[in-house]
């Protein structure tokens, strides 16, 4: 140990410890280091997590953005959507016009086109031709008694210049010889009658077209009651039948174009609007455009169709694809309120191509319209929206 000693005037013997004191002053410097530290941890760990809590808390009401677009009012091409059935322009049922019989030949079927009076079917005619033969001997029975008839009143007019016949026995023979050539035009007409007959036995097309069905076989007995034999499109021309509703029926009229496209093909198939009903069905509110199509093989009768009925232009907000959502309760937008707020909106769409999605109905075109992220939306919603530049 270093040990200092002094001595004063009073003889008192003092002893310092210098080693002592060092570690003392060590002490109280690391103390101080540390509460130092203390102090600054205290100030700035707590000003930190307080900046992170206020971030956190900014991100948890952070109001997302969004884009909008106020699409206006754009003039695109007016195309009115139907569905209907398809059947032939002019169905034309086929039966038999005489008086029946059994039918001993059938000569086509349905998908065969045939000619104007052409056969499709053959009844046995046994029974009217052995009646033909009759009144066919009859006319001859006539004709002879009509020859004799006209002979003796020729030598009565010759015997009468000679004064062996009288004017009452000349009247007698020319009577009978009228009656005989009237009785040769009766068995004629009878025999007509009954060829003519035979002739509505068979089964003939009234025009010319393409047959649709066939409801007759050989062997089955036809009368005038059995109804249609077959059944006739005329020409082969075919036809859809669109239902409408009144508001849409305002805009067609005879002549327009169509595109018809039968259900389950793709093959599309312009046609022409050739008659537009002058009555609304008072059940279904619809009415019927009946649009007449080319033949083809896909277009069937009874068959379903779709079609889009060009009208001309009309003015309507026009809206990307992207805008356009729809869930069970049909299709819709959404729109920001003046409150900045998400707004749902149902509509009803139009045509639907590269340049968009017409709206037909729902909006006025002067709304705020949520371009994109509906799906992350919600009705009533805070957002912050950023207009964007209609197209």
């Amino acid at each position: 140990m270093n040990r200092e000693s002094s001595f004063h005037s009073s003889d008192t013997l003092v002893v310092v410890d210098r080693s002592r004191r060092r570690r003392q002053l060590i002490i109280a410097a690391a103390v101080g280091v540390l509460a130092l530290l203390v102090v600054l941890f205290l100030i700035f760990g707590r000003g930190g997590s307080d900046k992170a809590a206020q971030q956190a808390a900014a991100g948890a009401g952070q109001v997302p953005s969004v884009t909008v677009v106020v699409p206006g009012q754009t003039a695109v091409g007016r195309v009115i959507g139907a569905s209907g059935p398809l059947g032939a322009k002019r169905d034309q049922p086929v039966g038999i016009a005489g008086s029946g019989g059994r039918v001993v030949s059938v000569l086509v079927d349905a998908g065969s086109w045939v000619r104007a009076g052409q056969t499709l079917a053959v009844v046995d005619r046994s029974v009217q031709a052995q009646q033909a033969s009759q009144l066919a001997a009859q006319v001859e029975a006539a004709r002879a008694n009509a020859a004799l008839a006209q002979s003796n009143y020729d030598r009565a007019i010759a015997l009468q210049g000679r004064g062996f016949v009288s004017k009452a026995e000349i009247d007698s023979k020319k009577a009978s010889r009228d009656a005989a050539f009237a009785q040769v035009r009766v068995a004629q007409a009878q025999l007509g009658a009954t060829r003519a007959e035979i002739g509505r036995l068979n089964v003939i097309a009234p025009t010319s077209g393409l047959i649709l069905s066939r409801s007759v076989e050989v062997g089955q007995i036809v009368s005038p009651g059995s109804g249609a034999l077959f059944r006739l499109a005329e020409a082969g021309q075919m036809e859809m039948r669109a239902q409408l509703s009144q508001q849409d029926l305002t805009y067609v009229h005879t002549g327009m174009n169509a595109q018809v496209t039968p259900v389950g093909s793709d093959r599309t198939f312009t046609g022409t609007v050739w008659q537009v009903s002058p009555v609304i069905d008072p059940q279904s509110r619809l009415g019927d455009v009946r649009i007449a199509v080319p033949y083809d093989p896909s277009m069937r009768p009874g068959g379903f169709a779709e079609a889009k009925i060009t009208s001309g232009t009309t003015m309507a907000p026009l809206l990307p694809q992207s805008a356009v959502l729809s869930d069970d309760a049909g299709n819709y937008v959404y729109i920001i309120n003046g409150k900045n707020e998400v707004e749902r909106r149902n509509i009803q769409i139009g045509t639907v191509n590269d340049n968009g999605v017409t709206i037909k109905s729902g909006i006025s075109g002067n709304e705020r319209v949520v371009l994109s992220a509906g799906p992350f939306l919600n009705p009533g919603q805070k957002v912050n929206p950023r207009r964007q530049a209609a197209r």
